[in-house]
């Protein structure tokens, strides 16, 4: 498992397995928020076996499935109501974590100029400077 901070309440990840999950309500979340698409993973690894073992281990557990093709504002403003909605750190997954990294990315521009937003996702091992026009239009408004 490798969890890697945006924001001290925001964090994301590759995939994770239910073998995870204690430890991730040991580190503190509240809140799992699954973005991977179940046709990616075997059944195993899919959202209602994840949710299942969150649930068991006393954590909210969300899922918004994000690709490329997905990846509109009313998705980006729905992830963020997910992440700010309670009090506790919460965990996005995808792949890799790049998918919960540029949602979260987008969803951030109203509040954050587009060298903190990138900066805080390089922070956490995420290049995302190919979104950089596109946090600036949404900037801009």
């Amino acid at each position: 498992m490798d969890i890697r901070p945006i924001t001290d309440r925001y964090s994301v990840s590759p995939q994770i397995s239910v073998e995870d999950v204690p430890a991730i309500a040991e580190a503190g979340y509240t809140k799992v928020i699954c973005n991977r698409p179940n046709v990616e993973v075997p059944p195993s690894h899919q959202a209602d076996a994840i949710e299942q073992a969150v649930r068991a281990a006393g954590m909210e557990f969300e899922v918004l499935e994000l690709t490329h093709q997905t990846m509109t504002p009313n998705n980006v403003a729905r992830q963020r109501e997910m992440a700010d909605c309670g009090s506790g750190k919460v965990l996005a997954y995808c792949a890799s974590g790049t998918r919960c990294s540029v949602v979260w990315a987008l969803g951030q521009c109203q509040d954050l100029a587009p060298d903190e937003i990138l900066s805080k996702t390089a922070a956490a091992g995420y290049q995302l400077d190919g979104l950089r026009p596109t946090l600036e239009q949404l900037r801009k408004g």
